[in-house]
């Protein structure tokens, strides 16, 4: 599970590093160490929400056990490690989920499948890059609107010190959400195993999942920030303090509701939603419609993967 943590921290880096590095606010090893501090700090304040949807939403805890989390585990690691090679950020949550409910059904067939848990899941997959989108959108127009007046070369300054606060505030929020994933996997585990008697998630698993996404943070996924922070549309300061601020306000949202949501989706639909405020075609809708595709297939290849691999698994244990 924690190399599953840590691979998503890596392949997430460009995540909470890609706008602030894009724009040239801090070098690469700087926001990385940045982004990783604060995916550590957010351990501390804002529940387990979306750990407990994760641990008991998705597949019924009976169907639980130590080889369906492997299995789970080998289809969520592989269509990570393959995306970051190919530089698509797609969500390193929904292969944990997508492999997850892939072995479970293997191993107890699609009545372990919760469909209110997954409906949720399935749901913000569309809404959160909508809601980072319009938030975005709406921050980018607000700040030019109020800046109308002023220099470029003055509101580029000013917003090269805002971004590492909005850096900063995205990365508690990617922290906030996607740690809590791990933990629910960890929790349930622990749980159908016999060492607890109730649900509920440790200090220990908490310090342990964020510190390992921190570390892969640190490591960094280069190939993705050139995705997220180049590729979709060109940033200037000002833009990427109002996709990293978007981002964050619906990831801190969602967690807070305890809703599972997909911190790359999110981050893309609001550096989307800031290109548009220039014009449609600042937007590189080709690379975005390359992006969706690996959306739309990370629940069902993840899946897939995890259900041979888990059928392997039992072949030979």
């Amino acid at each position: 599970m924690l190399v599953f943590d840590f691979l998503n921290g890596f392949h997430d880096a460009a995540n909470s590093v890609a706008t602030v590095v894009s724009t040239g606010t801090l070098s690469p090893n700087v926001a990385v160490a940045w982004a990783a501090f604060f995916n550590f700090v957010a351990a501390f304040g804002f529940g387990v929400k979306v750990a407990t949807t994760v641990g008991k939403g998705v597949v019924d805890p009976v169907a639980i056990d130590r080889w369906v989390i492997l299995g789970g585990l080998v289809g969520a690691i592989a269509w990570n490690l393959l995306t970051w090679w190919l530089g698509l950020p797609v969500s390193s949550s929904h292969a944990l989920i997508g492999g997850l409910a892939g072995a479970a059904v293997t191993h107890s067939g699609l009545s372990v499948l919760l469909p209110k848990g997954l409906g949720k899941i399935l749901l913000f997959i569309v809404l959160s890059p909508l809601i980072g989108l319009i938030v975005g959108f709406l921050t980018m127009l607000l700040l030019l609107w109020l800046h109308r007046s002023s220099l470029p070369s003055v509101v580029d300054r000013r917003f090269r010190r805002l971004q590492l606060v909005s850096a900063a505030f995205y990365s508690l929020g990617h922290g906030t959400n996607d740690a809590q994933k791990t933990m629910g996997v960890i929790t349930i585990l622990l749980f159908t195993s016999g060492y607890m008697r109730e649900f509920h998630v440790p200090v220990w698993v908490i310090l342990t999942c964020h510190a390992a996404i921190a570390a892969g943070t640190l490591a960094g996924g280069w190939r993705i920030v050139k995705t997220m922070g180049m590729r979709i549309t060109k940033l200037r300061p000002i833009g990427g303090f109002s996709a990293e601020t978007a981002g964050a306000v619906t990831l801190l949202g969602t967690a807070l509701w305890g809703i599972p949501v997909s911190t790359t989706h999110t981050i893309t639909g609001a550096i989307m939603g800031v290109g548009a405020t220039h014009r449609l075609t600042a937007v590189r809708w080709g690379v975005a419609r390359q992006i969706v595709w690996a959306w739309v297939l990370t629940i069902p290849i993840s899946a897939a993967i995890s259900a041979a691999a888990y059928f392997v698994i039992r072949l030979f244990l």
